[in-house]
C-alpha cells in the first residue's frame, strides 16, 4: 500500500505556542535552536512501501536502542528555506533541486528512495501548516531540515527494512552571527573530509560527524571554519566547513573546485553559477590547490573567496592559516563580487526581484 496521490493527514497540535511567545521567539532566533509546532512523519517497510503519512504535533520520536541508524549509521537529510513574500505569501527556493539530492543521498546509503513529489509534498504541506512561524525580519526563513533514519531494530550490518522519513522547521536569521565582515580558514592538515568512492557527494550525518574534529582544531588555532583538502594529494581545494567555494580573480572570472564525487553538489553552489553568468561572470569549475591560493592571494591576482550554502548564503572568506600557510585575501574584509552576488541571490530567494529560471515554488 504505497503512499500515492492521497493528501498527507493533519493531525494539529493540540497545544501549539500562544501567539505571543511565538511572536518573542521569532525577534532573534538563534539557528537551529528554536522549533515550530508541527512535523511530518512518513514510514516505510519493505512489505507496505510508503504509509502512514501524516502532519501532526511536533515531539520526540520512539526509537528502539536497537536501530539500525544508531548502530550503521544510515541516515540522510537535507536543508532549505521557506521565504516571506513581499504580498505576504510564501515560497519556497528550488524544492525539486532538494528532492534530487535526498533521492541520489538515500541511493548512496543503501536507502529507499522518497519519490520527489512526496518530498516536495511533506514539505509544503509544514510551511502551509506552520506558516506563522515563518519570521518577516530581512533576512528571515523557515528553516526546513527533511531526513530519513533506518528503524529495523536488528544488530546485522545490512540495509534496514523499515525507515523514518521527517520533516522538522526552524524560523532562523543570519547564520554568521559575527561582527566581522569575512572570515578566517585553517587548513586541516590531520583531516580530510571525504575520499574517492567515499560518500562525500550524499548529505549524510556521518560526512558532518567526521568534520567535527576539523572544526575544532580550527577554533583552537584561533580560526573561523576549517577548509578541507583532497585526501589523496591533500593540495587541492575542496569544501569550506559545510559550504562549496568560490574563488573570484582579478579580470572578474570565478572558480569552483568540480564535483568529482569527493564534494556536496551544494544547490546554491549551483544557483550562483548560473546568476553568476546572467551577471556577465565567467564561471570555471576547475581543481585549485591550496599553493596557488596562497601565489594568487599574494600576487594580488586573487581579489576574492567566498563560502556559500543554503543556511549561511555567502559568507567572505579574508584569510587563510595553516601549519604551513598564512595568507590575507585582498583586504581581508568582504568583496564586492560575494555582496553581488548574495544580493542576487536573497532577493530572487525574497521575492524582490523577478524569477527568470522558475525556481520559487510558491505555496501561499
Amino acid at each position: 500500500m504505497n503512499l500515492g496521490d492521497e493528501q498527507l493527514s493533519h493531525v494539529s497540535h493540540p497545544n501549539p505556542v500562544p501567539a505571543r511567545e511565538r511572536e518573542a521567539l521569532l525577534r532573534n532566533p538563534v539557528f537551529g535552536r528554536v522549533f515550530t509546532d508541527h512535523m511530518v512523519t512518513i514510514r516505510y517497510s519493505e512489505e507496505w512501501g510508503w504509509y502512514d503519512g501524516k502532519v501532526c504535533p511536533q515531539g520526540e520520536l520512539p526509537v528502539h536502542p536497537g536501530s539500525l541508524v544508531l548502530h550503521y549509521a544510515q541516515e540522510i537529510f537535507e536543508g532549505m528555506k521557506a521565504y516571506r513574500l513581499p504580498d505576504g505569501g510564501v515560497t519556497l527556493f528550488r524544492p525539486d533541486a532538494n528532492a534530487r539530492r535526498f533521492h541520489n543521498s538515500a541511493v548512496r546509503l543503501a536507502m529507499p528512495p522518497l519519490p520527489e513529489e512526496l518530498f516536495v509534498k511533506s514539505v509544503r504541506s509544514l510551511v502551509r501548516t506552520d506558516q506563522d512561524w515563518i519570521p518577516r525580519a530581512e533576512e528571515g526563513a523557515l528553516y526546513l531540515r527533511p531526513f530519513m533514519i533506518a528503524t529495523e531494530a536488528a544488530l546485522g550490518l545490512k540495509p534496514s527494512a523499515e525507515y523514518l522519513y521527517a520533516v522538522v522547521a526552524c524560523p532562523v536569521g543570519s547564520y554568521v552571527q559575527s561582527d566581522a565582515s569575512a572570515i578566517t580558514l585553517w587548513a586541516s592538515e590531520t583531516y580530510s573530509r571525504a575520499a574517492p568512492g567515499g560518500t562525500g557527494e550524499a548529505k549524510c550525518g556521518g560526512n558532518y560527524a567526521a568534520s567535527l574534529a576539523a572544526h575544532a582544531e580550527a577554533v583552537r588555532e584561533g580560526c573561523d571554519q576549517v577548509v578541507f583538502l583532497d585526501a589523496v594529494e591533500r593540495r587541492w581545494v575542496e569544501e569550506v566547513g559545510s559550504m562549496n567555494v568560490f574563488f573570484v580573480f582579478d579580470d572578474g572570472s570565478l572558480q569552483t573546485p568540480p564535483l568529482t564525487g569527493t564534494i556536496l553538489p551544494g544547490i546554491t553552489r549551483d544557483s550562483l553559477i548560473t546568476l553568476a553568468g546572467d551577471l556577465g561572470l565567467k564561471v570555471r569549475e576547475e581543481p585549485y590547490s591550496i599553493d596557488q591560493w596562497q601565489a594568487d592571494a599574494e600576487s594580488g591576482r586573487l581579489r576574492e573567496v567566498f563560502g556559500c550554502g543554503t543556511a549561511a548564503v555567502v559568507t567572505p572568506i579574508g584569510k587563510v592559516r595553516s601549519q604551513s600557510h598564512d595568507f590575507t585575501i585582498g583586504d581581508g574584509e568582504a568583496g564586492p563580487v560575494a555582496q553581488r552576488l548574495k544580493s542576487a541571490l536573497t532577493d530572487l530567494q525574497n521575492g524582490r526581484r523577478p524569477d527568470p529560471y522558475g525556481w520559487l515554488d510558491r505555496v501561499l
